[in-house]
């Protein structure tokens, strides 16, 4: 038998001291900083470095929270694909709002975006669709995101019938239930940890002027 040791979790404490941020370090834009920080943590080797935590609420205020990767990334805002049926788009249907938080552990980092949000358009979504692997297309066919199946067994027969059903076409199209959404920031924190919990928190801010800069107490 293995024996287990509980985590001491009021324990564990790591101390921040791999980097700082200052206001003069960050680039003029939003979305040029937030580049910048990808770009670096897949220059760092992170894994899966443009996963970020998506946050929404359904109508009653109740909140969830699921990882996505990020597609896309300009000053029009931040875009992921999704299936327009699964439970994170009935929330932003309803709500047209977001969260999204990059958390990048290995370099004491994150970054956080919170916006309204909009579909994306159709032929953005064929750009993009036409990039992924053809068994990840068959997949977005196949998968009734979100809903309760039978089984593995269930998956597995509705992905055959798909790969039956296109065996014989060399473009699949873009499923009618399947796209991209689009945060549009109204704010976008850059967070730096320090030591003795004093991180740098620096934020833009859309305000009625254009965008803001300023700085949070950690």
């Amino acid at each position: 038998m293995t024996e287990t040791t509980n985590i001491a979790l009021p324990a564990m404490r790591v101390s921040y001291e791999q980097g700082s941020l200052g206001e003069s370090e960050l680039a003029a834009t939003w979305h040029e900083q937030l580049q910048l920080w990808l770009d670096q943590a897949a220059g760092a080797g992170l894994p899966e470095p443009n996963a970020m935590v998506l946050a929404t609420t359904d109508t009653k205020g109740r909140p969830s929270s699921r990882t996505v990767l990020a597609k896309g990334l300009d000053d029009r805002g931040l875009v992921f694909f999704t299936n327009y049926t699964s439970n994170k788009s009935h929330d932003l249907m309803a709500t047209r709002y977001a969260s999204a938080t990059f958390p990048w552990f290995a370099m004491q980092r994150q970054a956080h975006v919170r916006g309204t949000v909009e579909k994306v358009g159709p032929v953005e979504t064929a750009a993009y669709w036409a990039s992924r692997p053809r068994g990840s297309q068959m997949g977005a066919w196949a998968s009734p995101q979100s809903r309760v199946v039978g089984g593995r067994s269930t998956l597995e027969s509705a992905l055959h019938k798909i790969e039956r059903q296109f065996a014989d076409t060399e473009q699949i199209p873009v499923p009618p239930h399947w796209g991209g959404w689009r945060i549009r920031p109204e704010e976008v924190e850059f967070w730096q940890g320090r030591r003795d919990r004093m991180h740098d928190r620096l934020r833009f801010r859309l305000g009625r002027d254009g965008w803001q800069l300023e700085r949070v107490a950690p």
